[in-house]
């Protein structure tokens, strides 16, 4: 029986046609599933959320067209030349299958993902395969992703079941060609056709007309942060900040000449003198008078935004015990973090290096060298101890501290099994009673000691223990009054230890998280953090000015009155003031002065300006020369930073 090769080939076209229209409408709804669950963070509620569906469909077909164009070519021409068996056409919904379940997880992941760092899924979670237990443990454990995880099945499930259908429906029809000469074809026709329609494809992935193709900055269209980000793709925003980092020119930030950059920074850091080129940062610290050996107890809390404290007008009593300390200490209302993960914080505060967008500072081929607190405070004759909640190697921490002057890493592994409560490990106040004993016992030996604690309560999964009752009733702020609790009950019991009066004590966050509604490209309940310092010959009093991370280092050393070489970032709060400070959130870095605030996000070379009114919000504004200066003081920061890195490795 004759065949109409013509009839075929179309009915082929056909059903690719509409297996790509089915992955467009999956995508679609995991979309509305973000806009669902994330509808609260919408702060322009003039902007329309249609837009924002409209340049989704853009962006997910720019997807759709990466994983269509090699099953659109292979199927077409095979048809143009006769062939249109079923075998081809099962091997590819085989394809969709694979790579559709890979776009569909992005797009599942992007919602719990979003909700906590107000950002798309970008290559930063590559970070955390590295530690597929403990990741697995944290999506698994955590009781509001199952939604998502749940819908993810469900989603793929039904498109899986939808392209079977379709498959068998146009193989019925494909089968039923029958030979029809008023509707024939030639060959060559056939072939052009189906060469234009890849390139139709290919025209896809590119996804617009111009010199550039697509970028993310096309999906943005109004002055809502969310809304802006609700259009791009997850899988489009994960493979192409992937990309972006395999390239070589955009493993390094090119803000502006290094020459010019070290010359700013050095200005901005009052740093004098002839320049060293292998250590542009370095200057020698010195003090007059014997060192101070006091003790040093610092506590690094997880997500401990400024924002959860009725001190910075939290409406909620969570913290307590943060809150009595800021009455009763060396506070300081306008901290900022480094970045916003973990390491960040702990490179900035203990060694006074910047975080440099998302990169891991604390990772290397080989483990980098630090000079920071522990590696001063070693040479003064200290023990040090670093005590974490997880495993060791996470985020190569016990290498890194081992090699960067801690004597004692102290993690999972030292700990009973039974009081392992998820994928981050134990819980803190079993961490700070741990580290209390062990404290105890170095104490003993009359050598100073310095002992940093790493908490973890405050970061999904949540885990409250039976004991403690909470006055709060969401898990968010339940976990806060915990973890405010746990470091006040350490400063109780350590304050009968005598060891105590001698002791300095700093209590940071490593980073904020997000609270309330974010109105800004770079969320400030992010970076600004609590800071506090007291202990014997520590003043008394609300530092006002602005401080970040970097600057723990020199204003620590300088209470202690200890000389040292330095070549950080940062600067004594005691003695100068800063006028300016920069930090990082993952894509995007971020200056501010003490009332105007400068975000640029170098991959889409795209400024975000912001002015503080009386009250303390932030409303966007052009870019104008007043911004200047902080556009130049971050470049340069970063610039040098980044100069600083490359010759240390």
């Amino acid at each position: 029986m004759k065949m109409n090769r013509s009839k075929q080939f179309f009915l082929s076209l056909a059903w690719l046609v509409s297996v790509h229209a089915l992955m467009l409408v999956v995508l679609t709804v995991f979309r509305l599933v973000e806009l669902t669950c994330l509808h609260g963070m919408i702060t322009d509620h003039g902007a329309s959320v249609v837009t924002a569906f409209v340049k989704g469909v853009w962006f997910d077909n720019v997807v759709a067209c990466y994983i269509s164009v090699l099953p659109l070519a292979v199927t077409l021409l095979a048809a143009a030349f006769g062939y249109a068996g079923k075998k081809l056409r099962k091997g590819v919904c085989y394809w969709y299958f694979v790579f559709s379940a890979i776009v569909f997880m992005a797009s599942a992941a992007n919602t719990p993902y979003f909700e906590y760092f107000f950002k798309n899924i970008n290559s930063s979670i590559f970070e955390w395969f590295g530690y597929a237990a403990t990741t697995a443990g944290m999506v698994f454990q955590e009781k509001s992703y199952i939604l998502h995880i749940f819908l993810y099945f469900v989603f793929l499930a039904a498109y899986i079941v939808a392209m079977i259908y379709m498959r068998r429906y146009f193989d019925r029809r494909i089968d039923r060609c029958r030979r029809d000469d008023r509707f024939v074809l030639p060959v060559a026709l056939r072939f052009i056709v189906s060469v234009c329609v890849v390139l139709l494809c290919l025209f896809g992935i590119r996804g617009r007309m111009g010199y550039n193709p697509i970028k993310i900055s096309q999906a943005y269209y109004c002055d809502d942060p969310f809304l802006n980000q609700l259009g791009i793709n997850p899988a489009f925003n994960l493979l192409t900040s992937a990309l972006d980092d395999m390239r070589k020119e955009n493993r390094d930030l090119h803000l502006m000449p290094y020459a010019e950059a070290v010359g700013l920074a050095r200005q901005s850091l009052g740093i004098t003198g002839a320049v060293d080129s292998s250590c542009v940062m370095r200057r020698e610290v010195a003090v007059v008078g014997e060192p101070r050996r006091c003790n040093v107890v610092v506590i690094l809390m997880e997500s401990m935004s400024a924002s959860l404290m009725q001190t910075f007008g939290q409406q909620q009593r969570l913290t307590p015990n943060l809150d009595s300390l800021y009455n009763h200490s060396l506070a300081f209302t306008r901290c900022y973090s480094a970045g916003i993960h973990t390491n960040h914080g702990m490179t900035a505060s203990l060694y006074s290096f910047p975080a440099l967008m998302f990169r891991n500072l604390m990772k290397g081929t080989v483990t980098p060298h630090r000079k920071g607190v522990p590696t001063v405070l070693k040479k003064y004759g200290y023990h040090n101890m670093f005590f974490m909640t997880h495993e060791a190697q996470y985020d190569n921490m016990k290498a890194f501290f081992t090699t960067n002057g801690y004597d004692e890493i102290y993690s999972q592994e030292n700990y009973p099994k039974e009081e392992i409560v998820n994928s981050f490990g134990v819980s803190d106040h079993f961490l700070f009673d741990y580290a209390l004993g062990t404290i105890n016992s170095r104490a003993k030996s009359g050598k100073p000691f310095l002992a940093t604690l790493l908490t973890i309560s405050n970061h999904p999964p949540y885990v409250i223990p039976s004991f403690f009752k909470p006055k709060t009733h969401d898990p968010e702020t339940q976990i806060v009054e915990y973890a405010d609790w746990a470091v006040g009950d350490f400063l109780r019991k350590a304050s009968h230890e005598p060891w105590y009066k001698n002791t300095i004590f700093v209590i940071m966050a490593d980073h904020g998280k997000l609270v309330g509604k974010a109105t800004t490209e770079a969320p400030e309940s992010y970076n600004h953090i609590p800071l506090i310092m007291f202990g014997p010959g520590v003043p008394t009093m609300r530092y006002d000015g602005l401080a970040q991370q970097v600057d723990v280092m020199p204003t620590l050393l300088s209470l202690l009155n200890m000389g040292y070489e330095y070549d950080g970032f940062g600067q004594d709060l005691l003695h100068t003031s800063r006028p300016m400070v920069f930090y990082s959130a993952d894509n995007q870095i971020i200056a501010r002065d003490g009332k105007r605030v400068y975000v640029y996000n170098p991959k889409m070379q795209k400024n975000f300006c912001y002015v503080e009114d009386a009250c303390g919000t932030l409303h966007e504004t052009p870019m104008t020369s007043a911004f200047k200066p902080l556009q130049r003081y971050v470049f340069s920061m970063i610039q040098t930073a980044q100069f600083v890195l490359k010759r240390q490795q």
